[in-house]
């Protein structure tokens, strides 16, 4: 998953997302690209399950 990818998987805007990849919790990317950097689709959804409906929260709060 390239950044909008993640976005959209997490339901964050794009600058959330970009924010998010950043902490030491989320997955490490895969790999670097011309688009930028891509994650592994697996661990971005096992990322948030484990996070559950706080990601939305915290955009909004």
């Amino acid at each position: 998953m390239a950044l909008s990818e993640v976005a959209h998987h997490l339901g964050v805007s794009r600058q959330r997302a970009a924010i998010l990849v950043d902490r030491p919790d989320f997955p490490a990317p895969i790999d670097t690209l011309t688009v930028g950097r891509i994650w592994d689709a697996a661990e971005v959804r096992a990322y948030a399950q484990r996070r559950g409906q706080r990601l939305a929260d915290e955009e909004s709060g």
